[in-house]
């Protein structure tokens, strides 16, 4: 019952910042699912797919849900380029390819650092998660990532 109630205190949390930091409508949260050797998990996605919410990104958040992500979608892929500036939580990153295969790992990112965390290969998006997600799933390099943005070579 404990862990239940720290659950929901977290998702109310992460998701009623939502009413101070977004002037209009809340962004669209979709599932993104990271399998890797292991097995898969599923995370409920906030999309970052315009200017504005990629530069805004987790900007002035305090809490990330186990379970919650942050997809930033670039449309076409390209190198990218994060920062931590006035982000108040570590975050892992990881760098996805657009045929869903992840290119590269940050973990445990600075709170309001203002270094660059970057991949120069082309990347489709980049996934934030809660700091230590990347250790505990056991989340590495090449493993996949599954949602609408990215291609399989099936497809």
């Amino acid at each position: 019952m404990l862990k239940l109630r720290s659950i929901l205190l977290g998702v109310f949390l992460f998701f009623g910042a939502w009413h101070s930091v977004w002037a209009e409508e809340p962004p669209r949260i979709e599932p993104v699912t990271i399998a890797t050797d292991r097995a898969s998990t599923m995370f409920f996605a906030e999309i970052a797919d315009t200017e504005e919410l990629r530069q805004r990104g987790l900007m002035f958040r305090h809490i990330m849900p186990p379970d919650q992500a942050m997809l930033f979608d670039f449309e076409k892929p390209r190198p990218a380029a994060m920062w931590m500036k006035d982000t108040y939580m570590s975050l892992d990153m990881l760098f996805v390819r657009e045929d869903g295969t992840i290119a590269a790992l940050a973990e445990n990112t600075v709170p309001k650092s203002l270094d660059t965390i970057s991949v120069q290969e082309p990347v489709r998006g980049v996934i934030e998660l809660a700091a230590g997600t990347v250790k505990r799933l056991g989340i590495r390099k090449n493993d996949k990532v599954f949602h609408r943005i990215f291609k399989t070579k099936e497809e």
